[in-house]
């Protein structure tokens, strides 16, 4: 491939400075660091020796996303089938039936549960892409920046939390909220003080609830519903839960039906394991999130209500129902938006799950609560950052106080 390094190195001086393409050279960037590492090294003191950059980072988070993206293939493909062979429909209308009926649609074959749903996931993931690669290029051409690589990782991320069914130009529609509002107007990768991703989904949630939410979105055949178990749960407990015939072990394993990447724990706890490995992802933060689940539910399980059968819910259904584990897993841990102390990254991670749980324990309009709940923990990271650090000047003050001005 070194023709192919010659050739883009002759290109480079159109893109420099003084260059007839000046003005592009973010795209020329772009596309040279996709292919080939940066060239750039610090050539004054001090050095930091690490091969880490933005670029592995993302690129270890977004194949962290894979057993999830996997699973979101096959599963809504089979929940489609299972469907489909239930209301005694053959085939699929329009451009997307072209397709996705090489291998049939029988909930039985493997590869044909696996088309069928990557027919649903990729133009959802490739309207994300597209839609925000042309906003974040937009902004680096008139900025003069590199165009940064943190949106491989918004794109599958906000692809992963949307129903199957959704519109394709409502998912365009909430990328570039979500890229413009969310991030870009704040300076771009690195400065945004809320999550894209999720700034996206919730665009789109609150614009068009009937696209998001409700028993019709989960599954991808018109005409049919099927409610989640959050939404049963919200409804009747877990009697309701029970009465729509699938288990715990089917909400961890993930056949159920559901957003696209949120249905499978177990896929999202495989990632959990990569991002843990790589050092790429907090523990603090998934440690606190858990232990702030763990506790406000149980503490709703002891208070008990007549009236609300989210009360009841223990914490290991909280888990495994709606986006919870997925949130825990790669929303949650964002090293922009999250805390950047030790200890705040934990209380994070605690204010997290507490209000994942009370929003949707509490709030019976509302019975998915991480989306919201990590929106808010981004909002006061900052503040949890500055009690953290003023904490600790307090006691090495009270520390040097102590000995005497001393140590």
């Amino acid at each position: 491939m070194s023709w192919l390094r010659n050739y883009l190195d002759s290109l480079e001086p159109l893109f420099e400075r003084g260059g007839r393409l000046e003005k592009f050279y973010a795209l020329y960037e772009m596309v040279d660091t996709l292919l080939y590492s940066p060239p750039d090294t610090t050539r004054a003191a001090p050095h930091v020796r690490d091969a880490l950059d933005l670029k592995r980072v993302m690129g270890y988070v977004w194949m962290a996303t894979f057993p999830a993206i996997f699973f979101a293939c096959y599963n809504t493909g089979y929940q489609a089938n299972t469907a489909m062979a239930g209301l005694g429909i053959t085939e699929v209308e329009g451009i997307r039936g072209a397709f996705s009926g090489w291998f049939g649609y029988n909930p039985d074959n493997f590869f044909a549960n696996f088309w069928h749903g990557a027919w649903y996931f990729f133009p959802v993931y490739m309207t994300v892409f597209i839609a925000g690669g042309i906003c974040e290029v937009i902004f680096s051409l008139v900025r003069g920046h590199e165009v940064n690589e943190g949106f491989f990782v918004t794109s599958i991320l906000l692809s992963l939390t949307l129903p199957p069914s959704i519109p394709l130009w409502m998912v365009a529609l909430g990328t570039i909220f979500g890229v413009v509002i969310g991030k870009e107007v704040f300076g771009g990768t690195g400065k945004n003080f809320l999550n894209p991703a999720l700034t996206g989904r919730a665009f789109l949630y609150f614009a068009y609830p009937a696209a998001m939410s409700g028993d019709a979105v989960w599954t991808a055949v018109d005409g049919y519903t099927g409610a989640t178990a959050l939404g049963a749960a919200a409804a009747g407990g877990l009697d309701a839960v029970a009465a729509l015939g699938f288990t715990w072990w089917d909400h961890f394993i993930g056949f159920i039906p559901g957003s696209l990447g949120e249905t499978s724990t177990l896929a999202i706890m495989i990632g959990a394991a990569i991002l843990l490995y790589t050092r790429i992802a907090s523990w603090r933060i998934m440690l606190g999130v858990l232990v702030g689940m763990v506790a406000t539910s149980l503490l709703f399980n002891l208070i008990g209500s007549d009236t609300n059968p989210m009360f009841a819910v223990p914490f290991w259904w909280h888990l495994v129902t709606g986006g919870f584990a997925f949130g825990l897993v790669f929303m949650a841990t964002d090293p922009v938006t999250a805390s950047h102390t030790d200890t705040g990254r934990f209380w994070f991670g605690v204010l997290v799950g507490l209000m994942t749980v009370l929003i949707r324990v509490a709030n019976p309009a509302f019975p998915e609560g991480i989306m919201l709940a990590i929106l808010f923990a981004n909002i006061f990271s900052p503040l949890i950052d500055y009690a953290v650090v003023q904490s600790n000047i307090k006691r090495r003050l009270a520390r040097l106080s102590a000995d005497g001005g001393t140590s």
